[in-house]
C-alpha cells in the first residue's frame, strides 16, 4: 500500500513560538494582505511593506496599516516573509533586505523560485522556509475569517537556529493554514511542480484547449456563441465538480453520454507525443531552461510576454466571451 503523506494540523503548531517576534510582511498584493491580516488577527504583531502610489498601497492604508518602505520594513522585524513577484525579489534581496535583515533571522516565502534557482542565496546564519496557501489570497482571508483555513505547504532550505520546521508550523497556523492541513514538501519540488501544473494543466494547457475546441467547432461553422457555451463556460462546472469530489464524483455527476464520451476521446486529445511533450517541459524547468528565459525576458522589458499577451486578449473567444459575460449579472456578484 502506498505511504500516505504526513499532514499537519491545529494541534500540531504552537503560536507561542511566534509570540514577542516582529513579523514584515513584503507585499500587499492577494497574497500580502491575507497573510498579514489572519497573522494579526491570530494575535501577532505584523508591519507591512508596500511602496507608495500603488493601489495596494491605498488598499494597505484602508486596512488599518502604516506600510513603510522594505528596508525600514527589514530593519525592524524579526521574521521577514517575501512577497513579491518572483521577478523583483533578487533586486529586493540585494538592496533593500540583505543589508538590514537582522543576524539570525527568519527569511520565508511562499513560492520557492529564487531560492531554487539561486537568484538569492540567503546568509547562512537566517532560518529559510517557506509556507505557500494552495489558494488565492481572498480564499486564504475569506477561509480564516469564516473560522477555516486553505491547505499550506511548508519547507525548510536553512534551519540555522534548530526549529526552522515548528515556526513553519507556528506562521501557518497564524494564517489560517492547520486548520485545512499543513504538507510538508522542499524548496524543489514546490517550485517545479507548480511551475509544471501552471504550464501543462492549469495556464498553458487549459488556456490552448479551451481556445482550440472553440476555434474547431466555429471553423466547422457553429455559432461561437454556442462554442463558447460548450468549450469555455461550462469548464467552471466540470472543475467545481472535481474539486469538490475527484474525478469519480464528476463522471457519476455527468450524463453517461458524456462520460463514455471521455473515455474515447480523452486521450485522442492528449496522446503519448503530448505526454512526451510534458516530460519536455518539466525538464526544462529542472534544468532551468525556464527560469534562464523568464530571468532574460524581464531584463529585456518582457517583449514576448507583452506580445503573446495582446495576442490573447485579441483573440475572437475572448470578444465572445465578453460580450456573453456582460448579460451574466450573476457572474459580477
Amino acid at each position: 500500500m502506498e505511504k500516505e503523506a504526513k499532514m499537519y494540523y491545529e494541534n500540531d503548531a504552537d503560536l507561542n513560538l511566534l509570540k514577542g517576534k516582529t513579523i514584515a510582511v513584503l507585499g500587499y498584493g492577494s497574497q500580502g494582505h491575507a497573510h498579514a491580516l489572519n497573522l494579526k488577527d491570530s494575535g501577532l504583531n505584523v508591519i507591512v511593506a508596500q511602496r507608495p502610489g500603488s493601489k495596494n498601497y491605498d488598499k494597505a492604508i484602508e486596512d488599518g496599516w502604516k506600510p513603510m518602505s522594505i528596508a525600514e520594513a527589514v530593519k525592524q522585524a524579526d521574521w521577514v516573509h517575501i512577497l513579491l513577484p518572483d521577478e523583483v525579489q533578487k533586486k529586493a534581496w540585494e538592496e533593500d533586505i540583505k543589508p538590514n535583515i537582522k543576524k539570525g533571522a527568519v527569511l520565508s516565502f511562499s513560492h520557492g523560485f529564487n531560492i531554487r534557482f539561486k537568484q538569492i542565496v540567503p546568509n547562512a546564519d537566517l532560518d529559510v522556509l517557506m509556507i505557500a496557501p494552495k489558494g488565492p489570497g481572498h480564499l486564504v482571508r475569506r477561509q480564516y475569517e469564516e473560522g477555516k483555513g486553505v491547505p499550506c505547504l511548508i519547507a525548510v532550505e536553512q534551519n540555522a537556529g534548530g526549529k526552522a520546521k515548528e515556526l513553519a508550523l507556528s506562521y501557518a497556523k497564524g494564517i489560517g493554514g492547520t486548520r485545512g492541513g499543513v504538507l510538508e514538501t522542499t524548496f524543489a519540488e514546490e517550485t517545479e511542480t507548480d511551475l509544471f501544473g501552471e504550464q501543462v494543466v492549469l495556464c498553458g494547457g487549459l488556456v490552448e484547449l479551451i481556445n482550440a475546441g472553440f476555434e474547431t467547432l466555429v471553423a466547422a461553422g457553429y455559432q461561437p456563441e454556442i462554442a463558447y457555451f460548450e468549450c469555455c463556460h461550462e469548464v467552471k462546472l466540470i472543475v467545481d465538480l472535481i474539486f469538490e469530489g475527484g474525478i469519480a464524483k464528476m463522471n457519476r455527476s455527468i450524463s453517461d453520454t458524456a462520460e463514455y464520451g471521455e473515455y474515447v476521446a480523452g486521450r485522442r486529445i492528449v496522446t503519448d507525443d503530448t505526454r512526451s511533450e510534458m516530460k519536455k517541459v518539466l525538464s526544462d524547468i529542472q534544468d532551468g531552461k525556464f527560469a534562464n528565459a523568464w530571468i532574460k525576458e524581464n531584463q529585456e522589458g518582457r517583449p514576448y510576454f507583452n506580445k503573446q499577451r495582446e495576442r490573447i486578449e485579441s483573440l475572437f473567444i475572448e470578444k465572445i466571451g465578453a460580450r456573453l459575460r456582460s448579460k451574466m449579472a450573476w457572474i459580477k456578484k
